[in-house]
């Protein structure tokens, strides 16, 4: 079983050739991309980062609330597909559409990349678009809670692509309000993922909290599943496999 797992600082990047696939990293600006495919596909992804950076930006110089605001954001005309599922995501999970980023160009440049590999991983920045045909198992890391890389979830070959993201106060430098170790979301929508795990980190300032957040987010459509960390505590709800991750 294919390993992707997700740890912070990017240390955790196995690009150890197994055979399958083929693993390599693409920066573009501030964009760090982790993928694998079956193909060596550098110079593909590297064009797709630069179209959905591009996009972004666009909606940005529009309004630039589209960067700072914590809250939805009204759509505009000229908005692309990938802003209009950021901002949506956004809607949905109660967060500004920033909050999708990550997920939402994850997904767009594996949507683009299955045109040259038709299994396809990639990550950014802890979040991941996954379309693959074999099962895989995605690690958590939650810092110093006992739960961090002893565990994963499993997934099933992807029929429909898949995201799964993950928010964190204590690792990583994503803005959260909350407390959590890691809050993680799997929806086929990988901006909503995103978004919806911002939401669900917001929403755990201790452990009496978990419980309510995964139940919270399993109210927004589109989410399939969610769990929840803060130290020795966790809560999981819907599509969700838990698997304990073998020692290094």
């Amino acid at each position: 079983m294919e390993p992707l797992v997700i740890y912070e600082p990017r240390t955790y990047r196995d690009f150890e050739d197994t055979g399958r696939f083929t693993a390599f990293r693409v920066v573009v600006e501030t964009s760090d991309l982790f993928v694998k495919a079956l193909a060596p596909l550098e110079k593909q992804t590297e064009a797709l980062i630069r179209t959905a950076r591009a996009q972004i930006e666009q909606a940005i110089a529009r309004r630039p609330e589209f960067l700072r605001s914590l809250d939805p954001v009204d759509e505009h005309p000229g908005d692309s597909a990938l802003v209009l599922q950021m901002l949506r995501a956004g809607k949905k999970a109660g967060t500004g559409p920033m909050a999708a980023v990550a997920g939402a160009v994850a997904e767009f440049v594996g949507r683009g990349l299955l045109e040259w590999s038709a299994e396809v991983m990639v990550e950014n920045g802890g979040d991941i678009f996954l379309h693959v045909a074999e099962p895989v198992i995605v690690g958590i890391y939650a810092g110093a809670s006992p739960f961090s890389g002893k565990v994963g979830l499993k997934v099933e070959p992807t029929v429909i692509p898949l995201g799964i993201c993950t928010s964190a106060a204590t690792v990583g430098p994503s803005l959260s309000l909350g407390k959590a170790d890691a809050a993680t979301v799997i929806s086929k929508d990988t901006a909503l993922a995103d978004a919806a795990a911002s939401g669900v980190g917001n929403r755990v300032k201790s452990a009496a909290d978990l419980s309510a957040a995964v139940e919270w987010v399993m109210k927004v459509p589109g989410v399939d599943g969610a769990l929840a960390i803060i130290g020795d505590k966790i809560a999981a709800l819907g599509n969700i496999e838990l698997v304990p991750l073998a020692s290094p």
